[in-house]
């Protein structure tokens, strides 16, 4: 039911309200059809009892009954349908009307003429054997030449307490009108026309400002670049809110630039004493305290360089460009096997997509990283899954307990106990893969490598990025 009604409901706002106003009206109309139907019907059956009423009263006032007339009179009573009987015309197939017996023996007793019994049913034509040989005849006579009868009558008949018998009239049941069917479905598309073009007035001048701002969401959450805010425009409401974005979008840019300014002061601030240190640690002379010396420093350098490419990976100064992503990928596997480490590299058919090269490469040089520091080796495969290029780098590590595995990817945190201090590092390659792949429209997640066995063998680390 729910992959129904997704293929059928709308996603957007104007096509959701004016699907419902359509559904709406629909319903509406069906109960208001509904309703003048059986209003038809009631007053069709008011008619046909008040006509039958005065048939009965006319033919028993005039005294117009089988042999007490003469031959003239015997044909207005046929026409009228009226006939005397000495028993009920009830058959037992026939279903009484007790609504319409209650009301014409109401309009009678008004008159003044008393019934001992009442009987209205309904009956088709062709069941009647009063008219079925009439019928034929008539059928038989003119052919495809005779006109439309009606498919059923109504039987009125009621027992003279003065006299024996029962007095009965048969009267035809007009077809439905198809004016009523017809008026109902103009008057509906009418109603349609005219709300459809109202509501898809309004909803314009809603959705059309909201259609904006969404895009300017959207480009703001790619490029942070307060430029080009939008004019209010629209209802008040949305007016309102189109301003309280402007002044958000602004705020949030200022904040941002002061981050940057703030954070590049930091790391120049930082950067001039460690070359400092650099420097006197030279006049050491323990050779093996000043590589322990020379090696901290170096871990605070990257330690802060990636500390100020996390921050500035929201905001890339350099646009996104065309490269071959199986060409990167080898480039940085070329490297590090021009260095000596075990890294391997199993490549894919050519992937052009637009990327920023720069921190791609960085981005996956981290998690080569990351696999030779805790697993010793690093594999690395690029493959096309659907619309997605998909490089997995895995290692031969201990892996990570699953109830870690999100917490790696948030700073400064490493796992224990073999994700430590000791081996180097502030915590923050993972989480600077994580945010280049966001900022690529693409994903990053870990997962444990298993062995036949189901025993953890390594850890695999995904990333996903999208090929247009």
């Amino acid at each position: 039911m729910k992959r129904l009604l997704g293929g059928i409901w709308p996603r957007s706002l104007q096509g959701q309200l004016l699907l419902a106003v359509a559904l709406s009206l629909l319903l509406a109309q069906g109960i208001s059809a509904a309703l003048l139907y059986r209003a038809q019907l009631e007053r069709r059956e008011a008619a046909l009892v008040h006509a039958a009423a005065i048939r009965l009263f006319a033919a028993n006032r005039e005294g117009r009954l089988n042999g007490r007339h003469p031959p003239e009179a015997m044909e207005t009573a046929r026409v009228l349908r009226v006939e005397q009987i000495a028993q009920s015309p009830l058959a037992p197939s026939d279903q009484r009307q007790e609504h319409a017996e209650a009301e014409l023996q109401e309009i009678l007793a008004g008159q003044g003429f008393a019934t001992s019994n009442v009987v209205v049913f309904r009956r088709p034509m062709g069941h009647d054997p009063r008219l079925a040989k009439r019928m034929a005849r008539r059928s038989a006579a003119l052919g495809d030449r005779a006109p439309p009868t009606p498919r059923e009558m109504m039987v009125a008949a009621i027992e003279m307490p003065a006299k024996a018998g029962w007095m009965v009239v048969r009267m035809p049941v007009p077809r439905p009108e198809r004016g009523l069917l017809m008026t109902l479905i103009g008057q509906t598309l009418l109603l349609y026309a005219l709300l459809f073009g109202a509501i898809a007035l309004i909803l314009r001048q809603i959705t059309k400002p909201l259609k904006a701002l969404t895009g300017r969401l959207e480009r703001f959450a790619r490029t942070r670049d307060a430029q080009g805010q939008l004019e209010p425009e629209g209802p008040d409401d949305v007016r309102r809110l189109i301003v309280a974005h402007n002044a958000m979008e602004a705020r949030l840019a200022a904040l941002l630039d002061e981050k940057d300014v703030m954070l590049g002061a930091i790391g120049h601030d930082l950067k001039t004493p460690l070359a400092a240190l650099r420097v006197r640690i030279e006049s050491v002379e323990d050779e093996a305290e000043r590589a322990k010396m020379a090696a901290t420093i170096e871990d605070i350098t990257r330690s802060l360089d990636d500390i100020l490419s996390l921050a500035r990976v929201g905001r890339p100064s350099d646009p996104l460009e065309s490269a071959d992503l199986g060409a990167l990928v080898a480039q940085v596997a070329e490297e590090f096997e021009d260095m000596g480490e075990p890294v391997s590299y199993e490549g894919s058919n050519r992937m052009v997509l637009p990327l920023r090269a720069t921190w791609l490469r960085r981005a996956v040089r981290n998690l080569v990283v990351n696999a030779l520091r805790y697993g010793q080796v690093a594999r690395i495969s690029l493959e096309r899954e659907g619309d997605h290029a998909v490089i997995r780098i895995e290692d031969d590590g201990p892996g990570i307990p699953e109830d870690q595995i999100a917490r790696m990817l948030e700073p400064f945190t490493r796992g224990e106990p073999s994700r430590n201090s000791e081996t180097g590092g502030a915590g923050l390659g993972l989480t600077l893969a994580r945010a280049i792949a966001d900022q690529h429209g693409g994903s990053l997640q870990l997962a444990n490598r298993r062995d036949p066995a189901g025993a953890v063998a390594g850890l695999i680390a995904t990333l996903s990025l999208p090929l247009t």
